[in-house]
């Protein structure tokens, strides 16, 4: 069977190569091993988005339940929650299968194996079924939680990774997440709302490692206050199982001790999905794991590219999709604008949210940058004092000397909704006087972009 395209992964990255190619005329096959939609869809993006809008909407009743006039205890049915997030899954699944049909994209379920010549032999339960060659190969093969069997021996069953943890038959008593970046906080954030009693492990000296140390602190401030467990600047020397429990033992900065567990969650990071690819046999070139591509997401043999995970850079599907966009128009000789990486939102969607998109102050700092910075805090915002959501902050960093927008950190509830203001801004080069004078909604939750942003130029009529 020949193609135009072969897209290998059906991610967030796979499927939308695969549409994007079809819709520019192009015969495309795209193979998946599992299911349609990869993790983000399957095990990742989606099914945590369904529990953790359960736990906000637990978390929303509970603490204000006197006004709403409830007094009967909430009692949660957890194996329904988790169902429930299985049937958004497949409603996603379906929506997706019917855009395959839609676009005349061929989709084959299989193992895929390069060879030279641009050919691809796909096997089941290890025996060869198919092969199928293109003149363009485009690799989204995506990733998978990274283990480390020497200190974290999971066993997908007490030690387990994210995708054991979106499908748990009961609630555990006690739960130890360790890592902190954005799949540990949401299980951290979930479970706890669950009432599991949950503790952190983050090696790092900060939660949300990769944050703005503003957003950091706010955030431990508020996984205190509700009693989620923060160990910083802190890590795993082992783990031991028997039947009943899991005794994990844990290095501070000023002591060692153990703790009791019914399971562990790992949240270490990912690794990409390459291996059993046949990478080498066709000379396609890698380097510490990931698959080396130009700004053309093109490798280094020709009529072979790479998108997502696979390649360094952020591991975020809205990130995947784009690349994917960008990879097919290339092809195809559109010529499409690149990618600009310092201008990618990034969100965590526990509660309170984080997002933010471009330099923390550190980093602008580090760069030689001198800066303004301006907060506002939710608390001052009718909107939110409206919801009964006022904790956090906007903060914003603009360049002292051209104005330009280097960076936006929010932390509250309903964040991951607004960032994207502020990415069009950045986009467009806009100024914080072009900004200021564009009329926000009141009440609004956008209005405290513009009043951070007057903050920093003295011009807050609010603070």
């Amino acid at each position: 069977m020949y193609f135009d395209v072969i897209v290998l992964g059906s991610g967030p990255g796979g499927y939308v190569a695969s549409i994007r190619a079809a819709q520019l005329g192009m015969k495309t096959a795209l193979i998946e091993r599992e299911s349609l939609g990869g993790v983000c869809l399957n095990c990742g993006c989606i099914p945590t988005k369904s529990l953790l809008n359960t736990a906000k909407n637990l978390q929303k009743i509970r603490e204000n339940k006197d006004l709403f006039g409830i007094k009967n205890p909430l009692e949660i049915n957890f194996s329904k929650i988790i169902s429930k997030s299985r049937q958004v899954v497949d409603t996603m699944k379906n929506g997706l299968s019917f855009l395959m049909k839609k676009n005349g994209i061929h989709v084959i379920y299989g193992n895929a194996k390069l060879k030279n010549g641009k050919k691809i032999e796909i096997f089941k339960n290890g025996e060869k079924f198919e092969e199928c060659c293109a003149s363009h190969i485009v690799i989204a093969t995506g990733s998978r939680s990274k283990i480390d069997n020497k200190t974290i021996p999971q066993d997908g069953k007490k030690i387990i990774g994210y995708k054991e943890a979106l499908s748990l038959t009961f609630l555990p008593k006690r739960i130890i997440i360790i890592g902190s970046g954005s799949v540990g906080l949401e299980f951290s954030y979930f479970y706890h709302s669950m009432g599991s009693k949950v503790t952190i492990i983050e090696q790092c000296s900060k939660l949300f490692p990769n944050g703005d140390e503003e957003i950091s602190d706010q955030l431990k401030s508020s996984f205190d206050k509700r009693g989620i467990q923060c160990y910083v600047s802190s890590f795993v020397r082992g783990i031991n199982c028997n039947n009943k429990e899991i005794l994990v033992d844990i290095h501070t900065l000023d002591r060692d001790f153990s703790l009791e567990a019914d399971i562990v969650i790992s949240a270490i990071g990912t690794v990409s999905n390459i291996e059993f690819l046949g990478l080498e046999e066709v000379g396609v070139y890698t380097k510490k794991g990931f698959i080396v591509v130009d700004e053309n997401y093109r490798t280094n043999v020709e009529g072979y590219y790479a998108i997502g995970d696979v390649i360094e850079g952020p591991s975020l599907a809205h990130v995947a999709s784009h690349e994917a966009i960008v990879c097919i128009e290339n092809i195809k000789g559109l010529n499409p604008q690149k990618i600009d990486y310092n201008n990618i939102p990034k969100c965590v969607y526990c509660l309170p949210e984080i997002a933010s998109v471009g330099y923390t102050e550190r980093e602008a700092r580090e760069k030689g940058y001198q800066i303004k910075i301006g907060k506002f805090p939710f608390s001052a915002l009718g909107k939110s004092v409206c919801d009964g959501n006022t904790e956090g902050f906007v903060k914003v960093i603009f360049d002292d000397q051209y104005d330009e927008w280097l960076g936006c950190h929010m932390i509250g509830n309903h964040v991951t909704d607004i960032i994207s203001e502020v990415v069009v801004a950045r986009k467009l080069e806009a100024t914080n006087h072009e900004i200021i004078t564009c009329i926000h909604p009141h009440p609004s939750l956008s209005e405290s972009i513009l009043e951070a942003i007057a903050h920093a130029y003295g011009k807050a009529i609010h603070l």
